[in-house]
């Protein structure tokens, strides 16, 4: 089996991805590896899932999960990935003090200037030491993170669930922590919302403040790495799945303390190299995108979106100009990366890759959108067309990637109730997910035409995965495998 090299697919040439040759896309091509897919573009180059379906068509099987999470599942041939928080129905009062607790950044935290970067070696905090309390909370000019409502008190078990791809069965169910979550999530998240990854060899399910950990594809736990406490803003939960590349796992550690980027080996578990960053919350996942033949790390944030050296964490470039609360990742094609925010401020900006230093405001932004961008979902780039909802709502637009020019704007849709789900394309069309558990299938194109309508029981925050003729869909309670 060849391993894995999603860096090597992140290609930012204009290609059609429904015109790829098989043959010419690797093994991962096939699979749902991580999140936002193979080519972290929300297509599946190689699906051609059903059209049509409801609970009594075309659904292959049905499975419940267990407990509460909004993650999408990955999928690695005929294993499927699956991450939940089970509550056990104990309680357990809070302590007062944490010792794992990470404490709110101090003014002055230190600043990473073009061409820098913190090694395990000059790190300050060790690659398994929690950071130092320092001073009261928040720190100068941030929010507290939790609410002032009380804390969870029940205990939960962050598990890792693997799937029979054909029948629907539950293989192996590993819990990898136990305990009272520390801080409360908005009620559309939960306790679970991060995506696994796989290489196909090794499941990496990452739970955030509580941790990550490798297993083998038989539920063996290879290796685990706790990385501290977050703490959000407004205790609205945490989000940002991790980012897999060759040998190299990169995950994004934004909150209302010491902010950090850290990228390790995915075969040891060891710290490669860390970046702090002087960030609010975020739950944006990095993107890993390959340009002149170096892969980079693309990750939004409001104060500025950020691109690191892969190899090296050297700090590449930046640009300001998005808004608070970043949520969607970025997509890549067409020479350029594509970032978005949706909260208060919408915000969307094309940035040409190949530039290096402080890029806001210059002639590297080849066109930018200051309406009806997302605020949970990610866009979705399928061939030259670039798609996306309205902040929460499902209110669609399309874009010709390239040059900026709008081919519809703000197309409301009105079998949808409520976006959290991220659209995916495959075989020449684009399904678009509503939180009334309602799919809409469209055709990939720069004219609006609805395909599908297709009316599931169960509500759906998660975003899809689609491998081969199949198509799976995380409701709140239930798996589903759409398939003829």
């Amino acid at each position: 089996m060849r391993s894995l090299r999603i860096a090597a697919l992140m290609i930012v040439v204009s290609w059609s991805a429904s015109a790829a040759s098989p043959n010419a896309l690797p093994e991962s091509a096939r699979y749902w590896p991580q999140w936002r897919g193979p080519l972290q573009t929300g297509v599946a180059p190689q699906g051609d899932p059903p059209t049509e379906w409801s609970e009594t068509k075309n659904v292959k099987w049905k499975i419940k999960i267990p407990g509460e999470g909004s993650a999408t599942p990955v999928i690695w041939e005929d294993k499927i990935f699956v991450l939940t928080a089970i509550p056990t129905g104990k309680k357990k009062e809070p302590k007062a003090a944490d010792a794992r607790e990470q404490s709110p950044r101090v003014a002055g935290a230190p600043q990473i200037a073009f061409g820098q970067v913190q090694t395990p070696q000059n790190s300050g905090a060790g690659a398994d030491q929690p950071r130092q309390q320092r001073g009261g909370p928040g720190g100068q000019g941030r929010g507290r993170g939790g609410s002032d409502g009380p804390p969870p008190t029940e205990i939960h078990q962050w598990t890792a669930l693997c799937v029979d791809r054909n029948t629907g069965k539950i293989l192996w169910q590993k819990i990898a922590r136990e305990e009272v979550p520390h801080e409360g999530h908005q009620s559309t998240g939960s306790f679970a919302p991060s995506s696994p990854a796989t290489d196909g060899k090794h499941l990496f399910a990452y739970f955030g403040s509580r941790g990550l950990y490798c297993y083998d594809l038989q539920g063996n736990l290879k290796w685990q790495k706790d990385f501290g406490r977050m703490r959000t803003k407004n205790s609205f939960g945490e989000g940002s799945s991790p980012a897999l590349s060759g040998n190299t796992i990169v995950i994004n550690w934004d909150h209302e303390g010491d902010d950090f980027i850290v990228a390790l080996d995915k075969e040891t578990g060891k710290e490669l190299w860390r970046q702090p960053r002087e960030e609010e919350t975020s739950w944006t996942t990095p993107l890993i995108v390959e340009h002149a033949g170096k892969p980079q790390v693309v990750v939004s944030a409001t104060s500025k979106i950020r691109s690191y050296d892969l190899a090296s964490g050297k700090l590449l470039w930046e640009c300001a100009g998005l808004g608070a609360n970043a949520i969607p990742t970025p997509v890549a094609g067409q020479g350029m990366v594509y970032a978005m925010t949706g909260y208060t401020r919408p915000a969307l900006l094309a940035i040409q890759l190949g530039r290096t230093g402080d890029l806001t405001g210059t002639d590297a932004i080849a066109w930018s959108l200051n309406r009806s961008t997302p605020y949970v979902s990610s866009p979705v780039l399928y061939g030259d067309l670039l798609y996306f909802f309205s902040n929460r709502n499902a209110v669609l637009s399309c874009f010709d990637a390239k040059s900026g020019r709008a081919h519809y704007q703000e197309k409301r849709l009105e079998a949808l109730t409520g976006a959290y789900a991220s659209p995916v394309g495959a075989a020449g069309k684009v399904y678009l997910v509503g939180q009334n558990g309602v799919t809409l299938v469209i055709k990939n194109a720069d004219q609006f035409e609805v395909l599908a309508t297709n009316k599931l029981d169960d509500g759906i925050d998660a975003s899809p995965a689609i491998v081969g003729k199949e198509l799976f869909l995380r409701g709140r309670q239930n798996l589903y495998c759409i398939a003829e």
